[in-house]
């Protein structure tokens, strides 16, 4: 919902402040409309319901894995779309991934999102939209910032958000801001930040030219400024940073990558977090994909995934490095909506 016309609403209705943090309240705990907010005037009620639409987006389409995972298409107001996913694992956890922008303006090669046409920027508002939908289904306790765009170049709506999670049962611990090393804002973060938000820093590759070649934000942000800032992070918060790798096949999946990964991350700084790469559909899969239809995956042409006995030695080199490291489960590859994979057709 858009808490700031929602406020606006309230006032010029002469209603008492306490109101607004009645309806954030039930909103939270994953109530469905305002017609259940049963201390809320009956009156109040049938306003808010005829004047103020209860979310900020409209649900498109959703789609479910064989795993537990589901991903949800919306629109914005202003028709942008936006993706996120609701995570399922044994253990219990429920984790959300959101998206801070419509599409992506930073062109990572590898990912489906950077060949989309970027948006814009989303609100808080919409943001707390993508959390609030899986709510109502379940109660959530982990999200991370990994899904369309790049948060910190939306830090201070990303930041609005994540303040708001707690009420939504998602601590500041198990929240998690990934970057790809956009300076400016994750500068802004590390300084500003007081909260324990976690920090995950998409690196992919170690050496300056192999990383310009597949993320092009590294020529104006060169990877030795970033990471100096992780270790801030640290030095600041005490708390590790954690890396994304994704493991693409003959291009930075070698043992001699590996050893090039581990010669700059300090071990006591750092965690690694290996991606197997996820298939990117076809433009007209991905608009023919939906709730009722398991969209089929075909590779880019220019990248493969890493053999599991690649990833395995790849490892190997960091265990060797006492670099911390785990290989990431994946999840929701079958509705595209694994990591990399989130494009929503236009």
């Amino acid at each position: 919902m858009d808490l700031g016309l929602l406020e606006r609403k309230l006032i010029d209705r002469g209603e008492p402040v306490f109101r607004l943090r009645q309806v954030w309240e039930w909103a939270a705990r994953g109530a469905s409309g305002y017609e259940e907010m049963t201390n809320l005037p009956a009156a109040l009620r049938a306003a808010l319901t005829d004047e103020l639409p209860f979310s900020t987006l409209d649900l498109q389409d959703e789609a479910h894995s064989a795993d537990g995972t589901v991903k949800a298409l919306f629109r914005t107001a202003d028709r942008h779309p936006v993706e996120a996913v609701l995570m399922r694992y044994r253990d219990g956890r429920r984790s959300v991934c959101v998206s801070s922008q419509s599409g992506c303006p930073l062109t990572c090669s590898f990912c489906a999102t950077g060949a989309m046409r970027f948006g814009r920027n989303l609100s808080s508002s919409e943001i707390l939209d993508q959390v609030l939908h899986f709510r109502r289904l379940e109660a959530l306790n982990h999200l991370v910032f990994m899904g369309m765009g790049e948060p910190m170049l939306n830090l201070d709506e990303v930041l609005a958000a994540a303040r708001r999670l707690p009420a939504l049962g998602i601590t500041h611990r198990r929240t998690t801001i990934s970057t790809v090393g956009w300076l400016p804002g994750l500068t802004r973060f590390v300084d500003g930040v007081e909260e324990p938000i976690r920090l995950a820093l998409s690196l992919h590759a170690a050496n300056p030219l192999l990383r310009s070649r597949i993320m092009p934000v590294n020529d104006r942000y060169p990877l030795p400024a970033v990471l100096a800032e992780c270790r801030r992070y640290f030095e600041l918060r005490h708390r590790k940073v954690f890396v994304e790798y994704v493991m693409l096949a003959g291009v930075n999946d070698s043992r001699e990558h590996a050893h090039e990964l581990a010669a700059i991350l300090d071990p006591k700084i750092f965690k690694v977090n290996l991606i197997p790469y996820n298939p990117i559909p076809s433009q007209s899969e991905r608009a023919g994909g939906g709730a009722t239809g398991v969209p089929t995956l075909n590779p880019t042409g220019f990248f493969d995934g890493s053999s599991r006995e690649a990833i395995a030695g790849f490892k190997a080199v960091l265990d060797a490095a006492r670099l911390p490291s785990t290989v990431r489960l994946t999840r929701g590859r079958d509705i595209a909506a694994a990591c990399g994979q989130l494009a929503a057709a236009r």
